[in-house]
């Protein structure tokens, strides 16, 4: 006889809940899921995917204009807002019905309501109880808005990716790597953008080289990079919002994006009711099984804010279903996580950077190159590609594979699997290049700089 209604609550249906709830349904257990929102999460919602199609859309009027250098004559482009985010929403809304089917054929019993914790094994949602053996915690995060005098007068990503009307400037602020993927956007959709970083270097968690390069190649393509400066206060002008900066700057802007960070999403959750651990950000503390300091009660993906990645929120939900429900004793791994930034151009990087690699071993090599694509040497543009590579001088290991140029992340998956698998400079130096790609750059580079 069966104690609880059970054996696995999830609360949160975006790519690490729905994982979790649908392995374990498969290994025989008894699962439902709660979610408020639409099904998929920010990564189908309000992130990876909508930021990934209007990247591609951004990307078309260089495609128009550097057709001409190949023979091309094309006439004068126009875009439509409206038509995008048309098409965005309907490709949404039918991952969202993938979501849902999934779980119903996975036998997860889905519930559409804000789910809160009552005891350890005790769930409320609409006003319903229910019971479980296990309760899973998977709520994701959400974009912070900065405490500045007017703050209430921008935005934040979740609500960039239904503006009514593509803006005429716009402010950026923030220098992580969703602030430079939707200045590029807007950029290449043809908005004029500034983006406000408070220091002097973008995509601070990545290696430098990768941030200082790209700040060269947003200024080529006409993004107004401004660093070592704050906003200060934003006002309303008319229909224009005045963005006071620290360096004595104003701005004039018609949208002040602010994409300064994310925070789990704990509130509301009843974590307090059962004295769940938390950090100041609100992160649940969990150990390497990803349990909760309160028996039976786990968590994973952002709402643990470790790597904020989709595919990370996913191979912790399939640890967590197998270690509960096949007697598994799985640990995540969260070394050579490859994870690309989707501006223009993109980066990519896996492995340590070059600072963390000179922290850890005693004798590195560093292989560079800064190049211009073949492409660009017929389409007029002065894009650069920049790749680099970083091994152990002591056991020739490559420790870390960086890059900024077209479908890095693309280039990086690859080179990904071959860190997981211990992968040296000699055998990298052994591969045969795939000829001309820019790939082959990184089994060509020979001699180390200084």
């Amino acid at each position: 006889m069966h104690t609880y209604d059970y054996d696995l609550f999830t609360i949160g249906g975006g790519s690490g809940g729905v994982r979790a709830s649908r392995f374990a349904a498969q290994y025989g257990a008894r699962v439902a899921l709660a979610e408020s929102g639409p099904l998929g999460g920010t990564c189908v919602n309000a992130g990876c995917i909508p930021k990934k199609l209007m990247s591609y859309a951004a990307h078309y009027h260089e495609d128009f204009a550097e057709a001409k250098g190949f023979g091309w004559q094309t006439g004068e482009p126009h875009f439509n807002w409206a038509t995008l985010v048309a098409h965005k929403d309907r490709e949404i809304s039918r991952l969202n019905g993938i979501y849902a089917q999934i779980l119903t054929n996975a036998k997860v019993h889905t519930i559409h309501g804000h789910a809160q914790i009552i005891d350890a094994h005790t769930i409320a949602v609409n006003g319903k109880t229910y019971t479980a053996h296990h309760i899973l915690i998977a709520t994701g995060g959400h974009p912070t808005r900065p405490d500045l005098p007017g703050s209430e007068l921008g935005i934040t990503s979740d609500d960039f990716f239904h503006l009514p009307a593509l803006p005429a400037h716009a402010v950026v602020k923030g220098g992580g790597y969703i602030a430079v993927e939707l200045a590029s956007i807007l950029n290449g959709l043809g908005c004029k953008v500034s983006l406000v970083q408070r220091g002097a270097q973008i995509l601070r968690n990545m290696d430098s080289d990768l941030g200082h390069f790209l700040i060269s190649e947003m200024r080529k393509k006409g993004v107004d990079m401004v660093l070592d400066s704050k906003i200060l206060s934003i006002s309303k002008d008319g229909e224009k919002k005045k963005v006071e900066l620290s360096d004595g700057r104003t701005l004039d802007s018609d949208c002040v994006l602010f994409a300064t960070g994310r925070q789990p999403n704990t509130r509301g959750l009843g974590l307090e009711n059962v004295g769940i651990q938390v950090r100041e950000n609100g992160a649940i503390i969990v150990n390497e099984h990803f349990a909760t300091n309160v028996d039976n009660i786990y968590a994973i993906g952002d709402v643990i804010d470790r790597v904020a990645l989709t595919p990370v929120a996913l191979a912790e939900g399939m640890v967590v279903a197998a270690n509960l429900f096949q007697h598994g004793k799985r640990l995540m791994s969260y070394d050579n996580i490859a994870t690309a930034v989707f501006s223009h151009p993109n980066v990519a990087t896996v492995g340590l950077t070059e600072a963390r690699a000179r922290e850890k071993h005693a004798h590195v090599k560093i292989f560079k190159s800064e190049f211009k694509a073949l492409k660009h040497t017929l389409s007029g543009s002065d894009e650069r590609c920049l790749m680099k590579m970083i091994v152990d001088a002591d056991t020739d290991r490559v420790l870390g594979i960086h890059m900024v140029g077209p479908d890095a992340g693309e280039v990086i998956q690859g080179f990904a699997v071959a860190m997981q698998c211990g992968v040296t400079k000699a055998q990298v130096d052994a591969t045969i290049g795939v000829h001309p790609t820019l790939a082959e750059e990184f089994v060509t580079m020979r001699t180390p700089v200084m």
